[in-house]
């Protein structure tokens, strides 16, 4: 009962400065069309169930399973056919999106490997007195801003330090595995910059602009990770990770 007051007190402050949800220009409205004829719960998640069991269990390949998860969908949703070339439309359009977003991303970090400056970089990070995780968790850190991914800055930092990092491992004492998980975490920090390609498509299917959410997309993705970074660091720094 506390708990509801104090968030109701807070509720109402925030009214009072206006800081209240805002619904956003291109917010796509269901004019209520088929609300009766939804599925039942449990056939709803069939599609979903189909693809990570023919995934995982029968080792289908990634493109049949989701397959699969489709045609379920349609077989289990017959009298609604008539909405499904939009649907199938808006989902093609949506994954394009998605792809394209990611894939410029990534091939923008490869580019940033290829030049001249990125061996400099390299030395300045290598050069960084203090544990090897250390200049691991930033040189991580700063591809994944350059390339706005976390996966592109990640792969693009092991595959050109790897070896050294690995190297380092044997040298300092400190286990492969800790400089695998550090990597991990790392990677999710500055990837969350304006340009990261989620960050775009989130904000395309939302249908909001980066002035009125990248400040909470900033807390969340960005400043939370690299935070988590640190006791990460000095946790692994003492064998535990």
């Amino acid at each position: 009962m506390l708990t509801f007051l104090g968030e109701r007190k807070n509720l109402l402050k925030k009214m009072k400065k206006d800081d209240v949800f805002t619904e956003p220009k291109k917010k796509t409205e269901n004019n209520g069309e088929h609300l009766t004829d939804l599925p039942n719960p449990f056939i709803a998640f069939l599609p979903l169930l189909s693809v990570i069991l023919t995934l995982n269990l029968l080792k289908w390949d990634i493109v049949v399973a989701l397959l699969s998860g489709i045609i379920l969908s349609m077989l289990t949703n017959v009298k609604l056919h008539k909405g499904f070339t939009k649907t199938i439309s808006s989902g093609a359009t949506g994954s394009i999106t998605a792809i394209i977003n990611t894939s410029a991303a990534v091939g923008f970090g490869s580019v940033v490997r290829a030049v001249p400056g990125f061996q400099t970089l390299t030395n300045l990070v290598l050069g960084i007195k203090g544990s090897p995780l250390i200049s691991e968790a930033l040189a991580v850190n700063i591809l994944a801003g350059a390339t706005g991914s976390a996966s592109g800055g990640m792969g693009i930092a092991l595959e050109a330090l790897g070896d050294k990092y690995y190297q380092l491992a044997l040298e300092t004492g400190i286990s492969p595995e800790a400089f695998h998980r550090v990597a991990s975490l790392a990677s999710g920090g500055l990837d969350t910059l304006p340009h990261n390609g989620a960050v775009l498509t989130l904000l395309a299917i939302t249908g909001m602009t980066h002035k009125e959410s990248y400040i909470d997309i900033c807390v969340t993705s960005l400043i939370l990770p690299i935070l988590s970074s640190i006791p990460a660091i000095i946790l692994a720094s003492l064998g535990i990770y």
